[in-house]
């Protein structure tokens, strides 16, 4: 089995190799370490990436906005979003018409959730992303065959909360009291200043 270094290491060489400089190459290396981390075929994507890529996709860095009109590359796309997020976070949802190969989309988003400490949400023909603060992806994700290309693709915000409601929260702070100390007249003595013995 191929370690996450080994992973990084040829994932950047090869991105150089194809064109990318090694500033891009280094954020592919780190991308595909993160899908391949995750469970996801970061690998196989590239390979296929770097097979069929649309020359006429957006390949270079670009502003982006609340709707972005046009077919673009994963790789230019996610180090644009990164760059771009604080501005990109006030939209709540972003759209894009397509993009190729998406799953190499998401390590970006990941990222960008953890700088912002937001979770994300990314969807596109019925598959679902959860990114939560670059520390996991969850997904409904499950099938073999690698999307080529994604339509419609939707980036939301969420706004954090918690997982529970305030009952769930009560019922389970009250359980907890049962582990506080009730002070004794000893306690309240060596806990209060400095007592008897201060010699200040």
């Amino acid at each position: 089995m191929k370690s996450l270094s080994e992973i990084e290491t040829t994932s950047k060489r090869a991105s150089r190799a194809i064109g990318y400089s090694w500033g891009i190459a280094e954020e592919i290396a780190k991308a595909i370490r993160m899908l391949e981390f995750s469970g996801f075929p970061g690998i196989k994507s590239l390979n296929q990436y770097f097979k069929n890529k649309d020359k006429k996709a957006a390949k270079n860095l670009i502003s982006l906005s609340e709707n972005n009109n046009f077919k673009f590359c994963p790789i230019i796309l996610g180090v644009s979003f990164v760059d771009q997020i604080k501005t990109l976070e006030t939209y709540k949802k972003i759209r894009f018409k397509e993009i190729e190969y998406p799953l190499l989309f998401i390590p970006f988003l990941s990222r960008a959730s953890e700088i912002i400490g937001k979770k994300i949400l990314l969807k596109f023909d019925g598959k679902e992303f959860l990114m939560n603060f670059n520390i996991g992806i969850r997904s409904n994700f499950l099938e073999k065959k690698i999307p080529s290309i994604g339509q419609n693709v939707e980036v939301i915000f969420l706004e954090n909360m918690d997982n529970f409601n305030d009952e769930e929260w009560k019922n389970l702070y009250e359980l907890s009291k049962d582990t506080f100390v009730e002070e004794s007249e000893s306690l309240k003595k060596g806990a209060a200043g400095a007592g008897l013995t201060d010699n200040d």
